[in-house]
C-alpha cells in the first residue's frame, strides 16, 4: 500500500491556477453579460407594449360603454376595467403616464396613454411615441 505525504505543496490550489480559472471567467461574464441586458430591455418593451394594448383596450370598452371617455386611469380601476393602475416597466412606475386629452366634443379626459421615459427603444422610437 502506498502512503501519499501531505505536505504544504499538495494543498490547496497555486495562485496561477487561481488566476486562470478567474481568467476564464471573467472572458465568460463578457460574452454573457451583454446578451443578459439585452434580453431584459426586450423583455421590458415587451410588457410596455402589452400594458398599452390592455389599457387602449380598456379605455374602448369604457367608451363602448358609458358612452364617455374616463376621468382618470383610477377610474379605469375601481369601474373593474382594469385590475389594476397599469405599470411602466421602462420608468418602473405606474405614475409616470403621458395622458393625452380627449378631443372636443367628447365627454373625459383620458383618450389614450403613453409611457413617460424619456428614452427610445431598442429600434430607435421614443418610448413616448409607443
Amino acid at each position: 500500500m502506498v502512503s501519499r505525504m501531505r505536505g504544504p505543496s499538495s494543498r490547496g490550489f497555486t495562485l496561477i491556477e487561481l488566476l486562470i480559472v478567474l481568467a476564464i471567467i471573467a472572458v465568460l461574464l463578457t460574452l454573457v453579460a451583454p446578451r443578459y441586458w439585452g434580453q431584459v430591455d426586450t423583455a421590458k418593451e415587451a410588457v410596455l407594449r402589452e400594458n398599452l394594448r390592455v389599457t387602449r383596450d380598456a379605455i374602448g370598452k369604457f367608451y363602448g360603454d358609458s358612452g364617455r371617455f374616463p376621468d382618470s386611469l383610477e377610474e379605469l380601476v375601481s369601474a373593474r376595467y382594469l385590475g389594476q393602475k397599469p405599470f411602466d416597466p421602462i420608468t418602473d412606475s405606474s405614475d409616470t403616464w403621458t395622458l393625452d386629452p380627449v378631443p372636443e366634443g367628447l365627454q373625459g379626459s383620458v383618450y389614450d396613454l403613453h409611457s413617460g421615459a424619456s428614452t427610445k427603444a431598442r429600434d430607435g422610437t421614443p418610448y413616448a411615441q409607443w
